[in-house]
């Protein structure tokens, strides 16, 4: 990494920074100030990462000196506005302190009772109000307030996150899916220097929405490298438990529910291995969190400007980084639209005398109507003594198609670009029939269901994990279901396969799994019991989250990395669990249960600390100790865990090729071939990528180089394959997996 680079990197955290501080919510009302102003922060960089991205691709500027200069651009504006909105505060604070003086000068002054004692000089006038906690203060409120079990669980939620950094940080990227098209991808971008298709024959590197792989690209072109690459995944754990445990607050649920769902979320196996990897699902989780969070924000108060904006703008980036993130989205922003209709035709509420009649009171303006709050809080759209339903409605429907069109304005330049491709949004046919559900009747999703659910709260429990799934495959066929039908299984995989041991793209989450389940039969059965305050909230809210699990089910076929699909609905799942646990520990059991429960409690907690623990101490491919260790083995060798014996052949090959000095490369590979190797080892000494051509293509309109036009050819997988392309004369050389050939004469 340059130090150029590394100084510019600095830049888009420190805009975050600034934009936390910037986007607080001004209004009274709002939940969890600070996380919902870091979710808005998170939302707009994320946003203009995206738009940099698009902008410059158009241009053909996807260079290294416009992305810095960009950030740069961006980290100033965002000061410029702090700035101006600290210099506004400092203006209007005076004025707005001797407001309450002045109503009291006004009305005049009611004397003392006869004896009352003297309630002393009135405050000045122009004393500012006491300003909110800062992080040190709430740590110290916290250190103060918090019991044992408390700080327990901050503790190490704390820790693991720490940990996750440490292993992000010395780990290479070894993600088998990042080999062959997440940083692939990446480095096409920066060969050519735009977003136009190129020919290939991975058709993921091209059809795969390239959300998180935007964000890559930044630090790629900042850092000339991937040292940093895994980062991205880490802040997105962090944004899930952000939001989550934000949720849990909007739900009612106070500070231990909220730590019981951060601990509960952080020590998850899956969360803990994909925080310190290149795979994406994690980011599509957080976008689609952020989401949930500002949906439920919408029960309880209208919508402003920026509350629509930032509503679309996780919409979007939800799509354009993993489209299932999208069948959670979706039945959050019903819920959305439904409470912002409620709250628009909700009738008036009379005028209290004990509230001042300045519009301070949430849900209330002058004169006790109901009101809506703008982007910064103040009351909007009352209009004489009553509220006007229809107008409310129509607000509604114009916002909900605002949220929309900023989705589609994130999303939409990706997939016109697939359209025009294939001629179809959602890419190729191939692509369209491989993970959807081709069969919908009742008995195929139910069986889907199953195994899915099977794979999911997968065990080390060998006797349970083989009698389950025997049963279920009996019970299918006994509706007439193949277990196997190719219409509800991805690709040419076969159900079951154990998912208990800890690998990022597969472990199962039993635990969290399980507790998600019962605190959302409990959360729609009781709500009161376990929300009293926001059971109607509570109880809407798992009905999103049942929706979108029966949803997936209905719509992803059963596959063996399936786990990791579903961890955005598990992100949005878990605070019903965090509310639920803690529900537990409020009830006062009888005392001959009290023991049992206690016991109980603390041996979920224990076993879900116990499984984070492993997880990144032995999980796979990135592990604290043993065999594989980030730190013993080497740079190369952490590159090809998953395949430790192919790493030798890719050097052999490369070796061979730059020796011969050849500049264009040829490409033969099949679609899930590992193809980020060769753009390491054939870049040039200045870190210039190679010129690397494909001599197979699966786009129809972008027919690959002919071979005769390259110096030399490297292969991955098949050898007839690759001697079928390579032109007569030319010596061939191949081990187990790589191989590469050289003309004649040299």
């Amino acid at each position: 990494m340059s130090a150029a680079g590394s100084l510019v990197v600095v830049a888009p955290v420190a805009a975050f920074v600034v934009l936390t501080s910037l986007l607080r919510p001004r209004h009274g009302d709002a939940v969890a100030p600070l996380r919902l102003a870091v979710v808005r922060a998170a939302l707009l960089t994320g946003g203009y990462a995206v738009v940099t991205v698009e902008l410059l691709g158009a241009v053909g500027a996807l260079t290294a000196p416009a992305f810095a200069l960009a950030w740069l651009l961006f980290l100033a504006a965002t000061v410029t506005a702090a700035r101006l909105r600290a210099r506004r505060a400092a203006a209007t604070a005076p004025v707005a302190a001797r407001v309450p003086a002045l109503i009291g000068a006004t009305a005049g002054a009611t004397p003392a009772p006869a004896g009352a004692p003297d309630p002393g000089p009135a405050p000045a006038p122009d004393r500012l109000p006491a300003a909110p906690a800062g992080p040190r203060a709430r740590l110290a409120e916290f250190r103060r307030t918090a019991g044992r079990g408390e700080r327990l669980l901050a503790g190490t939620v704390v820790g693991v996150v720490l940990v996750e950094l440490l292993v992000a940080l010395l780990a290479e990227p070894n993600n088998y899916d990042s080999q062959t098209y997440h940083l692939p991808k990446v480095e096409h971008w920066v060969a050519q220097g735009g977003l136009d298709f190129w020919p290939t024959a991975i058709h993921r590197q091209v059809t795969i929405p390239p959300g998180a792989e935007y964000l890559l690209l930044h630090l790629r072109l900042l850092t000339g490298g991937d040292v940093l690459h895994n980062l991205v995944q880490w802040a997105a754990g962090i944004g899930c438990l952000v939001a989550a445990t934000r949720v849990v607050a909007q739900l009612g649920g106070g500070r231990r529910a909220q730590l019981l769902t951060a601990f509960l979320l952080a020590t998850t196996p899956m969360v803990a291995l994909q925080a310190t990897s290149t795979q994406t699902d994690l980011v599509a989780a957080a976008w689609a969190a952020c989401a949930g969070t500002l949906a439920l924000d919408g029960l309880s108060r209208r919508a402003g400007w920026g509350d629509l904006l930032a509503l679309g703008t996780a919409t979007g980036l939800t799509a354009l980084t993993k489209t299932s993130g999208l069948i959670a989205v979706g039945p959050l922003l019903v819920l959305w639209g439904i409470g912002q209709l409620r709250l628009a035709v909700r009738p008036p509420v009379a005028a209290d005398p004990t509230v001042p009649d300045d519009g301070a009171r949430a849900g209330h303006g002058p004169g006790g109507t109901v009101s809506a709050h703008g982007p910064r809080g103040e009351a909007v759209g009352v209009s004489g003594p009553t509220a006007r339903p229809v107008a409310g409605v129509t607000r509604t429907v114009a916002g909900s198609l605002l949220v929309l069109l900023v989705a589609a304005a994130v999303v939409g330049p990706f997939l016109a670009r697939v359209t025009v491709e294939f001629g179809h949004p959602l890419g190729p046919p191939r692509l369209r029939e491989s993970i959807p559900m081709e069969r919908h009747d009742p008995a195929s999703v139910l069986v889907n269901a199953l195994r899915i659910g099977h794979t999911a709260f997968d065990t080390p429990l060998a006797p349970l994990r083989t009698g389950s799934a025997e049963a279920i495959m009996s019970g299918s066929r006994a509706i007439g279901v193949d277990p196997q039908d190719r219409d509800i299984t991805f690709g040419r995989e076969v159900f079951p396969v154990p998912a208990w041991y800890p690998d990022e793209d597969r472990v199962a989450f039993p635990l969290a799994g399980s507790l998600a389940l019962l605190g959302a039969v409990f959360a729609l059965a009781r709500p009161g019991r376990i929300s009293p305050e926001r059971a109607g909230a509570l109880r809407a809210y798992a009905s999103a989250i049942v929706v979108a699990a029966v949803l997936h089910t209905a719509m992803i076929k059963w596959q063996t990395w399936g786990n990791r699909l579903l961890l955005y609905a598990l992100v949005a799942a878990v605070p019903l669990a965090g509310l639920w646990l803690d529900a537990l520990f409020r009830r006062r059991p009888a005392p001959g249960r009290r023991s049992v429960a206690a016991a109980l409690a603390v041996t979920v907690l224990a076993t879900s600390a116990l499984a984070g623990v492993l997880a990144l101490s032995y999980g796979f491919p990135r592990r604290l100790v043993g065999a594989g260790s980030v730190f013993t083995t080497s740079e190369w060798d952490t590159r090809f865990l998953r395949r430790p014996h192919w790493a030798e052949e890719f050097r052999w090959a490369a070796d061979a090729v730059r020796r011969d000095g050849a500049r264009r490369i040829g490409l033969v590979q099949q679609n899930d071939n590992w193809e980020y190797p060769w753009w390491l080892l054939l870049r040039d000494a200045d870190g210039r990528p190679p010129e690397l051509v494909a001599l197979q293509s699966v786009l129809p309109d972008r027919p690959p180089a002919d071979p005769s036009t390259v110096d030399a050819i490297v292969c991955t997988g098949s050898r007839t394959a690759c001697v079928k392309l390579v032109p007569a004369g030319w010596r061939v050389e191949y081990r187990d997996y790589v191989g590469y050939a050289l003309p004649p004469d040299r």
